[in-house]
């Protein structure tokens, strides 16, 4: 009882946070299932990791079972890589589940040949663990170049605003603590290492789904409250508007049905999301409707995303009308630039079904 009760006393702060993380999952209903049900996983792996955390400093503070501790060092050292591998695993779309786990699973056999030959960590008669000259900071550097791989991944699905970003840098800043407090606090990081993750997720699971209000729910481009947004907040830095239209819509969804008219509408999404650069940012603001917002750029560089709006659609079997306007004026007319973009793109539009020979008003 009083090991339990010491247990609840240290992870206390743990314990709660992981249970307001569930309650959240509970109510929220912009996640898909299979998102939700990782993120019910990694809670669960948190909480067995300060159970495991909490065991291994017991023993050493009992100085006893020195062979069940070397167990527990080494699930500690194995656990942590595969817990960020999983954060990574959850967060970051279309990723290969074997290519994320398999790093951390060749560092787990590393730590379990350990507690045999003490090639990554060893207990000294005095019973401290000690760790290897060299190898012994594999475990850290197997958590730097996780974290570091998903801070990457984060940003590059990201729309590049500052509202994605900061949470990043958050959770950054919170895996790169676990990497260097360790070496300024010493072993004791580790108790609260549980924590600090749990904080991490549960802040950026907050910042996320606050960032879910401002995607549109099928394509995950940028919706219509977030172009106005961004219209109120930025407007003197937006040199160019790109107005996109898809073509045949309409006869997609009677054709085909409307799984296939949303097939439709993603992919042109992954287009344009792949064309645009961090100053380009893509909403789809109707149903077959597309903004583009472009800041501080130039002429040419616009000249150049249309070109790879065209090439990327030209390899898809749809096809869409597009118009676009550029200013460098500081004190342009942004509504009128939308107006000479739409016009723009009427006018592509109308050349698009006077060339196929299609009714437009069937389309």
């Amino acid at each position: 009882m009083e090991v339990f009760t010491s247990y609840l006393l240290q992870n206390w702060g743990v314990i709660l946070i992981l249970l307001a993380f569930v309650v959240v999952l509970k109510i929220t209903v912009f996640l898909d299932k299979t998102t939700v049900r990782r993120m019910y996983i990694l809670i669960a792996l948190v909480f067995l990791f300060s159970i495991i955390v909490f065991t291994e400093f017991y023993l050493a503070e009992v100085n006893k079972f020195t062979e069940v501790r070397k167990v527990f060092i080494a699930i500690r050292y194995s656990a942590t890589p595969f817990i960020i591998a999983f954060i990574l695993y959850t967060l970051v779309k279309r990723v290969r589940w074997y290519l994320v786990f398999l790093p951390a699973a060749l560092f787990a056999v590393l730590n379990v040949v350990s507690i045999f030959t003490g090639i990554v960590f060893s207990i000294n008669e005095a019973g401290d663990m000690v760790r290897a000259p060299v190898v012994g900071y594999f475990p850290y550097v197997a958590v730097g170049l996780y974290s570091f791989i998903l801070v990457f991944f984060l940003i590059k699905q990201s729309h590049k605003l500052a509202t994605e970003i900061i949470p990043i840098v958050f959770l950054a800043f919170a895996f790169g603590s676990g990497l260097v407090l360790p070496f300024i606090v010493g072993k004791d990081y580790s108790k609260i290492f549980c924590l600090t993750i749990a904080i991490a997720l549960f802040v950026y699971y907050v910042f996320l789904i606050l960032q879910l209000t401002k995607l549109d729910a099928l394509t995950g481009l940028l919706n219509r409250q977030a172009y106005y947004a961004f219209i109120g907040s930025h407007q003197k830095d937006i040199t160019a508007v790109i107005s996109i239209d898809m073509n045949g819509l309409k006869r997609i969804n009677d054709n085909n049905g409307h799984i296939a008219g949303d097939e439709a509408l993603t992919t042109l999404a992954r287009c344009f999301t792949k064309a645009a650069t961090s100053k380009q940012h893509v909403y789809r603001i109707g149903g077959d409707e597309f903004v583009i917002l472009c800041r501080n750029i130039n002429e040419e560089e616009l000249k150049l995303l249309i070109e790879r709006i065209k090439k990327n659609v030209s390899k898809t079997k749809y096809s869409c009308s597009i118009g676009y306007c550029y200013s460098s004026e500081e004190n342009k007319d942004l509504e009128e630039m939308v107006k000479q973009s739409d016009l723009m793109m009427f006018e592509d539009k109308a050349k698009y079904y006077k060339e196929t020979g299609l009714d437009r008003r069937n389309d």
